[in-house]
């Protein structure tokens, strides 16, 4: 076949199936056109998911009569400066309109401020109609139909309505949270409406359009972020360890305003959170990176999702360090849904506990939860169960003295022996975990503060204590290494090679030694003494890995910090051990002094609070 031109319609569809994806690429495109001309209020209507009607329509400053032919010409743009390294706008690319118009019904209504009427071109199919008048208000309105008609085999590739409609709010709430001062309303009758109502350009009125967004606990349970380093600013909030999902939908980025899904962005959060979360449990995050548009570039991908970094090491190492250094300055907290957790399974008639919530997020406690239930506690049975509570039955006389005996277990050889324990003082009470009272079942230590009830487990608190002092003495100070008796070759690409070779130094820090070996490989000499017998092909190669990716050898330390885990794990506090008062007042106090220590390892909490309020609600004081 003969190499021709392509049409300009074939040409808009091509770039359609790079820009439009589904109808949620539509409203994407479509809004971030609307807040690139200073729109205060967008509104969004959509029907069929999307796919029979999205329509549009802001208060910005509107597109001239004169100028409507070129908005929906290819490559025609208002928003670009004689440079492409210098983007400030949302859109840049001049394809949107076109490609829409090409694979559907598209009409666009638009009035300036200082004109006297509106104006409005529609394209059909790719078909371009003349401009006509019209009546609108100041801003404008863009109306598409019957998506992906004139490309049939696209709509084969769409999901249910239910799931379109699902994808077009994640896309406006990701976009809302970038323009807290922006009223966003999203409705339709295929959906319930969205109204998001404008806030301030304050890191106040930030914090509240993302309340709108993810829900009144993330504030309650979230720590600031701001942080600079060479030119780049990171400011946000990011989720307290014992806050978590179950996965990273709700980890927004935007980089000098625009939302982006970007794996080092990504990478950093996962790696920031390392050590407080378990793995199948993702952190809550909201992160802004402000730095010199010429210094990133956001024209690597047609749909603008993705970004690239001059200086990627910097950014990464610039997200990694805030966090941690914000997680370890904001003290020892429990997030608030336990509580709320804590409270629905007290209450009479509760539906069995569950911890499928952020606050706890481990499948163990759910699993411990119901092997409890099985051969424990059963409300139904209880003596104290309320009148009204369980199946109907004959009224007894007395005190269900039978019933009663069964809690009258004896003496036990316990540190919850309260007669032998002085009153906690006015300080301790004033701690944040408070003093201890008494510790039940042999692992939960049960303390008490001015205002709450505090249950610690002791097994999972130490734990955490142990794992921080062995980080600390690991980390203040070469890892001591092993002499291999014959150096390990590993044969890499020359260019892998060489960026192992520039992070040697590094690397022997944490006791692996090695050194260029030819233009193709490295001779490993030393491996840390941690690691015992290793595989040291594998770890080679996947250091290498590691360092063409973020620029780092995280990879190494995240080894040495599992094996530390380990030990930790083992050498703690062990469930099932009575401890005295002092004890049980020291874990505490080391607790309080201790980044990160409202969590284990693993990632479960290692406390809960239940305030008195909370209490007395229960007891029906409130």
């Amino acid at each position: 076949m003969p190499i021709r031109q392509l049409s300009e319609t074939m040409i808009n569809q091509i770039a359609a199936g790079e820009v439009i994806e589904r109808p949620a690429s539509v409203v994407k495109e479509l809004v971030e056109n609307a807040l690139d001309a200073g729109a205060s209020r967008v509104e969004i209507v959509t029907a069929g998911g999307g796919l029979n009607l999205i329509r549009v329509t802001d208060d910005g400053s509107g597109i001239p009569e004169q100028e409507l032919a070129l908005a929906v010409a290819r490559h025609c743009t208002s928003k670009l400066s004689d440079s492409i390294h210098d983007i400030r706008s949302l859109g840049f690319r001049g394809e949107a309109l076109p490609s829409i118009g090409s694979v559907a019904r598209l009409s666009i209504r638009s009035r300036t401020a200082s004109g006297d009427s509106a104006a409005e071109i529609s394209i059909d199919g790719g078909r371009v109609s003349a401009v006509k008048p019209a009546a609108a208000n100041r801003g404008t309105t863009v109306e598409v139909r019957d998506l992906f008609f004139a490309t049939p085999a696209r709509l084969k590739f769409m999901k249910g309505e239910r799931a379109e409609s699902s994808a077009t709010s994640d896309v406006v709430k990701r976009i809302a949270i970038a323009f807290p001062a922006v009223r966003f309303t999203l409705a339709g009758a295929d959906r319930s409406t969205l109204e998001l109502p404008a806030t301030s350009d304050t890191p106040e009125g930030r914090l509240a359009r993302v309340s709108q967004v993810m829900g009144k606990d993330f504030p309650d349970n979230a720590i600031a972020i701001d942080a600079a380093r060479e030119g780049v600013h990171l400011a946000g909030h990011v989720s307290i360890p014992s806050y978590t999902r179950a996965n990273a939908l709700q980890q927004y980025a935007y980089v000098n305003g625009r939302p982006v899904r970007d794996k080092l962005i990504a990478g950093a959060i996962r790696g920031a959170f390392t050590d407080v979360l378990p793995r199948d449990r993702h952190a809550v995050t909201v992160l802004f990176l402000s730095l010199d548009p010429s210094t990133v570039d956001v024209n690597v991908h047609p749909a603008k999702a993705d970004v690239r970094f001059r200086d990627p090491g910097l950014v990464r190492g610039l997200i990694v360090g805030a966090i941690r250094e914000a997680l370890a300055g904001a003290g020892i907290r429990a997030a608030t849904t336990g509580a709320a957790g804590m409270m629905a399974a007290f209450r009479p008639g509760a539906a069995p506990y569950s911890h499928a919530g952020p606050a706890n997020g481990h499948r163990s406690y759910e699993a411990a939860y119901h092997a409890s239930a099985s051969g424990g506690f059963d409300p139904l049975r209880s003596a104290q169960r309320p009148l009204d509570m369980g199946e109907a039955r004959a009224p007894r006389n007395g005190f269900a003295e039978n019933e009663q005996a069964a809690f009258d277990t004896g003496p036990l050889a316990s540190a919850d022996v309260r007669a032998g324990m002085a009153e906690p003082t006015e300080a301790l009470l004033g701690m944040v975990l408070g003093a201890a009272r008494a510790q039940v079942h042999e692992n939960y230590i049960v303390a008490q503060t001015r205002d709450s009830l505090v249950i610690v487990d002791q097994h999972a608190a130490h734990e955490r204590l142990v794992y921080e002092a062995l980080k600390n003495a690991l980390h203040s100070r070469a890892v001591p290494s092993q002499m291999l008796l014959l150096p390990e070759i590993v044969d890499l690409p020359e260019e892998d090679a060489e960026r192992l070779a520039m992070h040697s130094e590094t690397l022997a820090k944490f006791g692996l030694g090695l050194e260029r070996f030819g233009p193709g490989a490295v001779a490993v000499r030393e491996t840390p003494s941690m690691l015992g017998e290793t595989n040291v092909q594998q770890l080679v190669r996947d250091l290498a890995d590691e360092i063409a990716d973020n620029d780092t050898v995280e990879t190494l330390k995240e080894r040495l910090d599992r094996i530390a885990a380990t030990m930790a794990c083992h050498g703690s506090v062990r469930s099932g051990r009575l401890l005295k008062a002092e004890e049980m007042n020291a874990l505490l106090r080391q607790m309080e002094a201790t980044p990160g220590s409202g969590t284990c390892n693993h990632g479960r909490p290692t406390y809960i609070e239940l305030k008195l309020t909370d209490i007395e609600r229960l007891f029906g004081r409130r």
